[in-house]
């Protein structure tokens, strides 16, 4: 090491001023002189009366260094409370916010500047602070312990940027225990259901006039993703004040109030276009979901719907997903109506009768909770809709008189839920009222044309009424809207019975044996990939899918099919011709 330089321990502070560059762009000199102001009266004399020091300051920013990691947080969340109550009459898009990382660790000090790992950490902590928070390192939080008046919440480990590491994180939030000031002067607090903002997507295309395609596929996505009702949506109006900023997702998402972002670029070369897009978990900065599409603009307009329909449609489930590991986290005894609906999603797609059992009273739960939540009346009613289908059929009971009660309940609460008229239309199919079934899914897709649970409701249903050309052209659509979908082995499933109606074998034996290649799918597609196999007259292949069905279903039989059937037609014999032909047994 050179001479002049040296090594210690010290709390770093990095505080950033949020969205600087479109202050400055709107305002100039109002947001100069705001800051000189919020520095002399506030901030500089919270440093000195800690014992910290000021070590550069970058425009927008400060470097601090305390040799007390205590007096660095008991500095920051005093400052960050100050800064509420000085923001607290003035407008939000004018005000002057921070967000602040605090880590504990070695720092190289040459001269009066100071550089190393810590330095680096503590501003990747910024960078994932809430605005108006603090975050902090878990090496801080550790030598801190309870001596400071503020609490942290765990947010577990993060892989912060060119940070070898992971590194252990801790939240403070103006709107916590730790403060009086109201949630709505720092960053906006998140809805009880998930948010998500579609930001103005980037023309990489160098022509300017191409900006127009650009907004009109990210205005698609946000139509499309508005017609989920569980998920809020933040207007268009708020995500395009960012049009043309760089910006960080972090700030961005919590300057909108929004707990997932979604952004892309589109490139025009002639008439040819490319789209990228992806979907990142604000919070954490983690990216979920990412993928291109590249598409001819025969019609500008068409592929934008399409592309917008694809992409809400795949977007949904990821989120899903999402929200059901964070529920799945939470104690049992300390869930909200949306965590006991997401974790009853959880458990409802595995698609067994056992799994269904333990979704029920999550759902009950979530309904007690929040009588009015029409999400949890349907899950509760798909939750019994499962109950029965893969119970005994011998031992049925009433739960799919349950199951409609519930999903009539659902569409009562609020008719404009294309998940609640799905539901209520896979089981009037079951109950053979199949032309209001096929109503109920129309009135799905119509509500929201990407909704693929919605076209497959429809095509189970078309499958009953033995249209099997409409219905695999409903399938194949669910099947497209949303290829990653949790209920994609039932997409294929239903293609098989109706390949299979239409003496299309070999299709039949390919969508069930895909099927089966889901992690979460039942053991129902064996059943059509039997048939398949046995009016084929692949005697050998049949007899192995037969084995493999024993394996999960030993007493699975031509008569234990025929009990599924509600009603025995031509189909439903041509059906089980072909598992007798395969070698099943007959009971």
């Amino acid at each position: 090491m050179s001479e002049g330089i040296q090594r210690k321990l010290a709390a770093i502070v990095f505080a950033d001023v949020v969205s600087y560059s479109r202050l400055m762009g709107a305002d100039e000199d109002g947001t100069l002189a705001a800051l000189r102001a919020h520095r002399a009266e506030l901030i500089d004399p919270k440093i000195a009366e800690h014992g910290g020091r000021i070590v550069k300051t970058m425009g927008d920013g400060l470097l601090l260094e305390f040799s007390s990691v205590i007096a660095a947080v008991e500095c920051v969340v005093t400052v960050q409370q100050g800064m509420a109550a000085r923001n607290a009459d003035v407008e939000h898009n004018q005000a002057i916010r921070f967000r602040i990382g605090v880590h504990l660790g070695d720092v190289i000090v040459e001269g009066d500047d100071i550089f190393g790992d810590g330095v680096n950490i503590a501003a990747r902590l910024q960078e994932i602070s809430d605005v108006g928070g603090v975050t902090i390192s878990g090496d801080a939080h550790n030598s801190v312990g309870g001596r400071v008046d503020a609490e942290f919440s765990d947010d577990g480990e993060h892989k912060l940027k060119n940070i070898g590491r992971p590194v252990q994180v801790w939240r403070w939030e103006t709107a916590g225990k730790a403060t009086s000031v109201p949630a709505g002067e720092s960053s906006l607090s998140l809805p009880d259901k998930p948010s998500i903002a579609v930001l103005p997507f980037d023309n990489m295309s160098g022509d300017s006039e191409q900006e127009f395609l650009c907004d009109g596929f990210s205005e698609e996505i946000i139509t499309s993703l508005t017609r989920f009702r569980w998920l809020s949506v933040i207007a268009r109006n708020s995500t395009f004040s960012f049009k043309g900023e760089a910006y960080d997702v972090r700030t961005v998402a919590s300057e909108l109030g929004a707990g997932y972002v979604v952004e892309g670029s589109v490139r025009r070369i002639g008439d040819k276009v490319r789209i990228t897009v992806q979907l990142i978990d604000a919070k954490k900065g983690d990216h979920l979901w990412a993928e291109r599409y590249d598409r001819e603009l025969n019609d500008i307009f068409a592929v934008q719907d399409e592309i917008a329909s694809t992409i809400s449609a795949t977007i949904v489930p990821e989120i899903d997903h999402a929200e059901q590991i964070i529920a799945r986290r939470k104690p049992p005894d300390n869930l909200s109506a949306w965590e006991c609906y997401q974790r009853g999603n959880w458990h409802i797609n595995q698609f067994s009768l056992e799994t269904a059992l333990m979704a029920k009273p999550l759902f009950e739960q979530a309904v007690e909770l929040d009588h009015d939540f029409a999400a949890a009346h349907s899950g509760l009613a798909y939750a019994l809709f499962q109950e029965w289908m893969y119970g005994n059929p011998q031992n049925r009971r009433d739960q799919i008189g349950q199951a409609h009660d519930a999903a009539r309940r659902s569409v009562a609460i609020d008719d404009h839920d294309a998940h609640a008229h799905f539901v209520l239309g896979r089981i009037l199919g079951r109950r053979r009222e199949y032309h209001k079934s096929c109503a109920e899914c129309q009135k799905a897709i119509d509500l929201n044309p990407s909704y693929p649970h919605a076209y497959f409701g429809l095509g189970d249903t078309l499958l009953f009424l033995r249209h099997f050309d409409e219905s695999l052209e409903m399938l194949q659509t669910a099947e497209r809207l949303s290829p990653r979908d949790p209920h994609r082995w039932t997409f294929l499933h239903h293609q098989a019975l109706g390949f299979i109606g239409l003496e299309r074998y070999e299709e039949a034996v390919d969508v069930a044996h895909r099927a089966l290649l889901s992690p979460n799918a039942s053991f129902f597609p064996y059943v059509p990939m039997i048939s398949a196999l046995g009016h084929l007259g692949h005697d050998q292949e049949a007899r192995q899918a037969i084995e493999q069905l024993r394996l999960v279903r030993p007493n699975y039989s031509c008569d234990r099919q025929r009990q599924q059937f509600t009603d025995i037609d031509a189909f439903a014999e041509h059906y089980i011709d072909g598992l007798r032909k395969a070698g099943m047994r007959e009971k």
